[in-house]
């Protein structure tokens, strides 16, 4: 269980908070959704899940243990907005394999397998794969990470519907054994599959019904 408790994100720089008292908890097995417009914090909200950026104040505890940076990078699997522009592999299996230099070739096949690229070579230059194709990738290489929790900036943004389709079918699959967080500024697809939702705006989040979506129209709540 994920829990967030008056988390604040107060830069040195900025002249107001980033993130204000964020509270939210996530259960096993559930997919979360956090939506709002850009420059709402939700990229931000991710990094410091994923221990790349440190909070200014409150509580990220998993079960009972308040975490630190360090042990958020071992508990969460982030997966940027555009992967690709991250993948330093010069084929599938060395983007899989970095790292994890030790890994066999069943890992690796289970990992494809989850993402359904089982049928991929290993010989391929990520680059060159599909849009939908290498933000499966981008997934494998956390799975194979094993964390407890998927993070997801903008799983879907830039993919066609055909593509988008089958990436949320993707999701609801993966959830029966992660934990996932997606954030989101269109949440039309995603709100489908998600057990919690949320919206962000202006570094405040709000608890939102996951069936407001589909008809634009959103009534906030205090989050808990």
């Amino acid at each position: 269980m994920l829990y967030l408790r008056n988390l604040i994100y107060h830069p040195t720089a900025s002249p107001t908070a980033i993130l204000k008292a964020i509270n939210l908890e996530l259960a096993p097995q559930q997919m979360g959704l956090i939506v709002g417009p850009s420059g709402s914090g939700k990229s931000t909200l991710l990094e410091i899940l994923a221990g790349l950026a440190h909070k200014t104040a409150g509580q990220i505890c998993w079960r009972d243990q308040e975490l630190t940076p360090e042990a958020l990078q071992r508990l969460g699997g982030l997966v940027f907005q555009f992967p690709e522009r991250h993948f330093c592999g010069h084929t599938v299996l060395e983007e899989l394999r970095l790292g994890h230099p030790e890994l066999n070739s069943e890992k690796i096949y289970q990992a494809l397998e989850a993402v359904g690229l089982s049928y991929l070579s290993l010989q391929a230059g990520p680059h060159t794969l599909s849009g939908g194709q290498q933000r499966r990738l981008a997934l494998a290489v956390q799975l194979i990470r094993q964390p407890y929790l998927l993070l997801l900036d903008e799983p879907t943004a830039g993919l066609d519907w055909s593509m988008r389709r089958q990436l949320v079918n993707l999701l609801a699959k993966l959830k029966q054994d992660w934990s996932l967080l997606v954030v989101s500024h269109d949440a039309e697809d995603l709100a489908a599959i998600a057990d919690r939702c949320w919206t962000l705006s202006q570094g405040e989040l709000q608890i939102a019904d996951p069936a407001s979506f589909a008809s634009g129209a959103t009534s906030p709540q205090p989050a808990v």
